[in-house]
């Protein structure tokens, strides 16, 4: 009798499982966004997954903009993009200057209408001790990963209201979920872009404005050898690509990019990339306290701070022979 009662829990459970996954499709069927020739703007969209995510919105036919600082890699990466017959502008800005993304969505409408979806990916890691980083860098942090983002929504938003359609994708972190050590002025500012990523899908929701607030654990994507180094350059350089590059931690980002391109067509409200990253949240949220003792634990084994190393050092600078 056990026995039976127990095979009833069981198969009463895989049929609410499946009546789930089941309910899940067809609201996304319903949400589905066609790509095709929408506008589609990929900020840090000169490299990396930004530029993955670019070529595979253009295999969809959609009309791809691509925003970065650096000039020369806007170039490469445009013409690499229009010589696959992909319809492409690439458009110089500093996202976290407001005046910057005006210009560059005044441009956008004039030569490619109005912005259809946003998927705010640009971003700059700064890795160290706490003792290394001053206001600067937490203000630094902020501009990039809050308000930048928040620049070009606020800019985008009254469009899409009218339109009464829009896609609007936030590339956050796990680290807005689980706090790492060493990278304190990124976690806050990744808090701070989860909640208003969160709450605006609320908000516009009944605008038919999708939100998609996305954290991914760590990609192979190379990205490590842009970042700025603090404390003990060599060592902190040495253990944030290795965790960058190692493949049992590391989603590709190609895999990435089709997840958050899918999830975005099908107006997901939250994506967690990654089975770490996805039992790093489940953990913490069951066991907060568990996951700051492993980390106080990590944290030993990180590099100390000795007074010195704090102006920053890029880490193809550092090691400019790494691989990746």
């Amino acid at each position: 009798m056990r026995t039976k009662g127990i095979n009833k829990v069981l198969m009463g459970a895989v049929v609410s499982a499946a009546g789930a996954a089941a309910l899940r499709m067809a609201v996304r069927s319903l949400n589905w966004y066609n790509l095709k020739d929408q506008v589609v703007l990929v900020t840090g969209g000169s490299r990396g997954l930004g530029l993955i995510m670019a070529r595979q919105l253009a295999e969809k036919k959609a009309k791809v903009v691509i925003c970065a600082r650096d000039q020369e890699e806007l170039d490469n990466a445009s013409g690499e993009l229009s010589q696959t017959g992909a319809e492409v502008l690439a458009v110089p800005c500093d996202i976290t200057d407001k005046e910057q993304v005006d210009r560059m969505i005044g441009e956008i409408e004039m030569k490619m209408g109005p912005v259809n979806a946003v998927i705010n990916n640009a971003g700059k890691i700064r890795v160290g001790p706490m003792e290394t980083f001053s206001e600067e860098d937490y203000e630094a942090a902020m501009k990039v990963y809050f308000w930048g983002p928040f620049h070009i929504i606020n800019r985008v938003l009254p469009g899409m209201k009218e339109r009464r359609q829009g896609r609007i994708v936030n590339i956050i972190s796990v680290g807005a979920l689980v706090s790492f050590p060493h990278l304190l002025p990124y976690n806050v500012s990744k808090f701070a872009l989860s909640g208003f990523s969160e709450g605006l899908t609320a908000e516009l929701e009944h605008h038919n404005i999708k939100v998609t607030s996305v954290y991914p654990g760590l990609m192979s994507t190379g990205s490590h050898r842009h970042i700025d180094v603090k404390g003990k350059y060599e060592k902190e350089y040495e253990w944030f690509s290795a965790a960058a590059t190692n493949p049992l931690i590391t989603m590709s980002a190609e895999r990435a990019a089709r997840k958050i391109i899918c999830g975005m067509q099908g107006g997901d409200k939250t994506l967690t990339l990654s089975f770490p990253a996805k039992l790093g949240k489940l953990v913490h949220a069951l066991f907060p306290d568990l996951v700051i003792s492993i980390f106080d634990l990590i944290n030993r084994f990180l590099p100390d701070y000795t007074g010195t190393g704090h102006q920053p050092v890029k880490g193809y600078d550092v090691k400019p022979e790494a691989s990746f």
